[in-house]
């Protein structure tokens, strides 16, 4: 399967703490596949302009994500 970035975040509510991932989506069959940036993680723990930005579905932030290949290899992506 080929995934592409979606360009969009999900963020859940943990009891206090929230996981973040940025969402990749299947180029056939529409399936998502969460790539984690953040687990279990307190909000306060997390920057508050980041953090807002996770919630306002940045464009620019999901771009930089999906360009970082360390992020990429850490949620065991492949590559052409």
């Amino acid at each position: 399967m080929e995934f592409i970035n979606s360009q969009k975040f999900r963020v859940n509510a943990n009891g206090n703490c929230v996981d973040v991932w940025l969402i990749y989506r299947c180029k056939k069959c529409k399936h998502s596949w969460n790539l984690t940036i953040y687990e279990r993680k307190k909000p306060s723990k997390i920057p508050q302009d980041e953090y807002e930005l996770f919630m306002e579905n940045d464009v620019e932030l999901a771009t930089k994500y999906g360009n970082d290949k360390y992020f990429l290899k850490r949620n065991n992506a492949e590559f052409d």
